[in-house]
């Protein structure tokens, strides 16, 4: 018997949201807070992905539910807090269950014209994996709560010429707490953060010493995000705050250990170095090499003789 394909659907306002969702007309077209409970539910018996083309922030108890986020599923048994950017694929396991918590939801439009429109691409964790939400603690949880209940209080209230800045600012102010417990969290993880740190060394260690490099050319943060299952921004935020350093910055520390190497042990010319660490152009090579020593590779060698 043939094997169903999943079904995808694509919500681009929050008006159909709100309408597939068994819900009334949101009371603003860019922005709106659903009680989850509200949700009609209805057991299907095919997968369904869905692909919603506005922010989405949500505070879950979904009581055993579980979501899909690429070929895993997630359980979610405590209160998460979890980001979607326009255009992620999300998609569930076709049970019939009721979560319970809030979900926030604006269309870029809605910030488009405030600084936030720009800087919403600095919160990283918007582009994080379904397994990598925030877990909060009551504390956390009820600040967030409060806050996307102001939310809610202002675009029921009639709306004015500051309506749309206060809830911006609101917004924001969410955004910036999300950032504050998500550090805390890689701080209270530390066992698991830093045998994902481990991990990656050694990746780093196989790639620079092995034959990757010439056929490959020099690895992408993506690379590594792959290899130890994790999204790329969350692999750099975590590092970030347990080493002070990007992946990207761990990457060329390691391409600048090996330069250093062979600039000290081989006669190699500085362009062989340069092509021998997969850069196509030695200039790109002195460029990195110089900023990050402060000395060039030429004179480099030479404080060796």
């Amino acid at each position: 018997m043939k094997r169903k394909e999943n079904r995808i659907v694509a919500v681009n306002s929050i008006s159909e949201l709100y309408r597939i969702s068994g819900l009334p007309k949101p009371k603003h077209p860019l922005i709106g807070l659903i009680n989850l409970g509200d949700v009609a539910t209805e057991a299907h018996h095919e997968p369904v992905s869905i692909v919603l083309n506005f922010y989405t922030v949500s505070l879950k108890h979904c009581m055993g539910s579980k979501m899909k986020y690429g070929q895993n599923y997630y359980d979610f048994d405590e209160g998460v807090l979890a980001f979607m950017e326009p255009g992620q694929i999300i998609s569930d396991n076709g049970a019939d269950h009721q979560p319970e918590g809030w979900w926030l939801v604006f269309h870029a439009d809605f910030i488009r014209n405030y600084p936030l429109g720009k800087t919403i691409k600095d919160y990283g964790f918007f582009s994080y994996s379904v397994n990598e939400a925030l877990h909060l603690s009551e504390d956390e949880e009820r600040m967030i709560e409060s806050i996307l209940k102001s939310i809610e209080a202002e675009f029921n209230h009639s709306i004015d010429a500051f309506s749309q800045d206060v809830m911006v600012s609101q917004l924001e102010l969410l955004l910036n707490y999300s950032n504050r417990f998500y550090n805390r969290q890689f701080i209270t993880r530390k066992t698991a953060n830093g045998d994902l740190l481990t991990k990656l060394e050694t990746l780093l260690d196989d790639y620079f010493s092995g034959d990757k490099l010439a056929l490959s050319g020099l690895p992408s943060v993506q690379y590594f995000a792959d290899k130890l299952n994790v999204s790329a921004n969350y692999l750099s935020d975590m590092l970030r705050i347990l080493t002070g350093q990007s992946t990207q910055q761990h990457i060329h520390n390691k391409m600048i250990e090996k330069a250093k190497e062979s600039l000290a042990a081989t006669n190699l010319s500085v362009s062989e170095i340069a092509y021998q660490l997969g850069f196509e152009h030695p200039q790109s090579f002195n460029k990195l090499f110089k900023s990050k020593t402060s000395l060039s590779p030429l004179k480099y060698r030479e404080s060796f003789n």
